[in-house]
This record gives structure tokens, sequence and C-alpha cells, in this order.
């Protein structure tokens, strides 16, 4: 497979043979642009800056009309470049994010290639890109920036990167939310495995310090379908503890407990202005950023 190779919908359980994930960034990047009509990162990044006067040739659509009914004059409204955009993506590498379903690609390698889509993307248009990788605290923590060899050693991070163990997810992003001092796009990649109310609270902190938030929470397929017929022993990725279940016994309960679980981010992120996308290993990168960008998009 080469670099020219086209990955457009491609399964990701596919993607992850290819261990170089510039590879695999630039194919996903380069195959789901091409396969779009406008550009894709219309509305990430554009932020009202100022007024200036209208001179010909402007155009007409930036046409400032309550400034013209109190002046009696043409302003033009001006916006932040989208190349002065500043990203930083949050992955949780967390013991549950190790988990996958018959040998298939795990909930971290989904967010490792992910991870590398969005900063392929950020790049490709000049946009400062930085990664925080955490569990319980920070292991990995690198401040944006808009150059290849930023975006590099980004990625050689990425493979070597290995799960850990507990989640602290709340205590982690207050931390973080405290931290990052200049206003940016936050991008958390997780499968929010924590407890729900103090999450909330830690993304709250986020858009009260006024960045804004995407969360791209992931889970695996089986988690999502609970496709299990038999006597089966789950195991708790972060505590060890072992439980042997009947699924039929549980399966009411577990859908009904999911379904609220998710209901409770989705109603939370949508009451707070972020962006709240859920997704499972399963579907192709491409896809899923094209179908959000398209809801984004929308008026």
């Amino acid at each position: 497979m080469t670099e020219k190779s086209s990955y457009r919908y491609v399964e990701p359980s596919a993607l992850a043979r290819v261990k170089n994930l510039q590879v695999v960034a630039r194919g996903v990047v380069e195959g789901f642009i091409s396969g779009l009509h406008a550009s894709p990162y219309k509305g990430f990044s554009v932020e009202f800056a100022e007024h200036r006067e209208y001179v010909p040739g402007d155009d007409p659509r930036h046409l400032d009309y309550k400034m013209l009914a109190r002046t009696e004059r043409l302003y033009i409204k001006q916006y932040e470049e989208e190349t002065n955009m500043r990203v930083q993506i949050l992955l949780d590498a967390s013991g549950s994010m190790n988990y996958r379903h018959d040998a298939k690609i795990s909930k971290l390698e989904y967010g490792c290639y992910l991870t590398a889509v969005l900063a392929y993307m950020m790049t490709r248009q000049q946009d400062s890109v930085g990664l925080t990788v955490f569990d319980e605290a920070v292991r990995l923590d690198m401040p944006p920036r808009s150059s290849p060899r930023h975006f590099n050693e980004m990625m050689r991070q990425l493979e070597g990167l290995r799960p850990g163990k507990i989640t602290r997810l709340s205590d982690v992003l207050h931390k973080l939310a405290n931290r990052f001092k200049k206003r940016c796009l936050i991008v958390l990649i997780s499968d929010l495995y924590d407890e729900v109310d103090p999450i909330i609270r830690a993304l709250h902190h986020f858009r009260h310090r006024k960045h804004e938030v995407i969360v791209f929470h992931v889970l695996d397929r089986a988690e999502v379908e609970f496709p299990f017929d038999d006597l089966t022993v789950f195991e708790d990725l972060e505590s060890g503890e072992r439980l042997e279940i009947d699924p039929a016994y549980v399966r009411d309960e577990y859908q009904r407990l999911l379904a609220e679980f998710l209901s409770q981010f989705r109603t939370a992120c949508t009451e707070s202005a972020i962006d709240y996308v859920m997704t499972d290993t399963s579907v192709p990168y491409d896809f899923m950023l094209s179908r959000y960008l398209t809801k984004r998009g929308q008026p």
C-alpha cells in the first residue's frame, strides 16, 4: 500500500495494519477532502475580529448591515484567519481504551488514528496542533505547533503509545482547563468511562475559559450492541476485576444504562454548546468526519 492509495471508507481495522500513521492520515484526509464539494473546515475556526471600511471588490456577503443602518457607511466584518487556529487534542490512554472485541482494533488504536487524521487535516491548512495524552495523569503534553517536524514527532509518539491503567478523567480535564491560557479548540477523544457529572463539570470548565470543545466519544461496537450470548467472563481493564455473567440476564439493564449514559453526555454537551460525536471502532474515520462536518455546517 503506497502513499497514493485511497483509503476512503476502508475499515479502521484494515488501516491499523498500515503501521505508518502519516501514510494513513494523508490517505484518509486527501481521499476525504477530494470527495467533498465544499471546504470541510468551514465553521471550525472562523471568528469575528473587527470591522473595516468597505472598498470596491470586497465580498458583499460580509457587509454589516446593522452598522450601515447606524452609521450610513459600509463596513466589512473581518474574521480571524483559519491559519491562526490553535487545536489541542486530548487523547484518553487509560486501560479501558485498550478494549477490543474479536481481536479487532482497540479504542485506543482508533483514537490514535483519529488523532493522526485530525492533526494532518489541521496541519495541512497550517493550523497549530498540540497533543495531550493522559490516563490518571498527563503522560504526554505537546503544545500546538504547525510545522511538519512537529507533526512527524506527534506521529512518532502515537506509534509508541501504550495503554495505561486507571482513569482520572475529570481531574485531568480540570487541570488542563486551568493550564491552557490561550483560547483554542479542545478535541477530546475518550470512551468517557468515569463518573458522568464530574466529567460534565470539567467540560463546562473549558467552556468557561472560552475554549471551543468537540468530544469524540469512542466505544467498541460490542459495547454498543452487546452481542454476547453464552456465559461470559468480563474483566475490568483498569482494576483487573473479573465477573462471570449470563448476558441474557443483564442485557436489558445494560442497554438501558448505556442509553442513559449516552443521553446524559449528549444533552449536557448540547446545552453547553459543545459538539458531541458518538462513534464506534467499526466506523471509518472519513465517513464519521464527513457526517459530522456536514452537520456542523448546517445553519
